[in-house]
């Protein structure tokens, strides 16, 4: 039975669907973010370039990403790529729309990035490859880690929606489950914590860090 009372024997049986889906949640998390992470970080450097017709088209998408929903555009992204695994769009458009965060993430850890630091390069005369990866990203990566941690745990938590476009991920077997059982109650509380018990002790170690390195 499910509502009022909670069913155990419900709850155990949607147990092993939810971990299933669960895992399906923690891949388009991962790689959700390293697509964030890495496009991010180039969007950053596009955005320092010395003409306007990179930053400006750059400045102009991460407008309108950022102003549209997450669910808008992972419905528009699978009606548009109708063919495509809708696991490969969600994951794909997890990054994006986090890119745009983690962008700025990353520009504010590059300006970060002491004055004297960019002249030593320049009198050192390393070209201007080595001075990003040597002198400039190491810094600058370092003082935002604790931020772009933030970051992969808010796309974790926003991984459900992925469910809209047929994901199966945990709440779509949530859902899934309840509906063929009536047992809704089971199946989302235990999703519930599932999330609770994954994202919880990371973000406690995003603390430690964060004093770590003196944020």
């Amino acid at each position: 039975m499910s509502g009022a009372k909670f069913d155990w024997s419900a709850a155990g049986e949607v147990l092993p669907m939810l971990l299933r889906g669960f895992e399906i949640t923690l891949l388009a998390t991962v790689l959700g973010f390293l697509v964030g992470a890495v496009l991010g970080l180039l969007i950053a450097i596009a955005r320092r370039a010395p003409t306007r017709f990179v930053t400006a088209p750059v400045r102009g998408l991460m407008e309108f990403i950022r102003s549209t929903p997450l669910l808008v555009q992972l419905v528009g992204a699978a009606t548009v790529f109708s063919s495509v695994d809708p696991l490969v769009i969600g994951i794909i458009v997890l990054g994006i729309h986090y890119a745009t965060y983690t962008s700025e993430v990353y520009r504010a850890g590059i300006d970060g990035v002491p004055k004297g630091q960019w002249e030593a390069s320049r009198a050192l005369s390393l070209s201007p490859v080595r001075t990003w990866r040597a002198v400039v990203l190491p810094q600058a990566v370092r003082n935002v880690l604790p931020a772009l941690g933030n970051y992969a745990i808010s796309m974790f938590k926003e991984t459900p929606f992925l469910a809209v476009i047929t994901v199966q991920e945990m709440v779509f077997e949530a859902r899934k489950y309840g509906a063929d059982h009536f047992a809704y109650t089971e199946a989302f509380t235990l999703a519930g914590l599932i999330f609770l018990v994954a994202s919880y002790p990371t973000s406690l170690l995003m603390r430690k860090l964060e004093k770590r390195l003196g944020h």
